[in-house]
């Protein structure tokens, strides 16, 4: 079985591992926003539909 070769760290992997990770806060407050909307439509269709029979 080979071995690996082992490479010293250059420059370029070394400026990856500084770079942070985005926030997603907003993000994650988007999601939240649009499956609540879609939840309160459904509820709202289906008592609508319950209404009306």
């Amino acid at each position: 079985m080979a071995k690996p070769e082992w490479t010293k760290p250059t420059a370029v992997t070394r400026q990856t591992k500084k770079e942070k990770e985005p926030a997603l806060g907003g993000t994650l407050a988007s999601v939240f926003l649009l499956g609540f909307f879609i939840i309160f439509a459904w509820v709202s269709v289906y008592f609508l539909f319950l209404h009306r029979m």
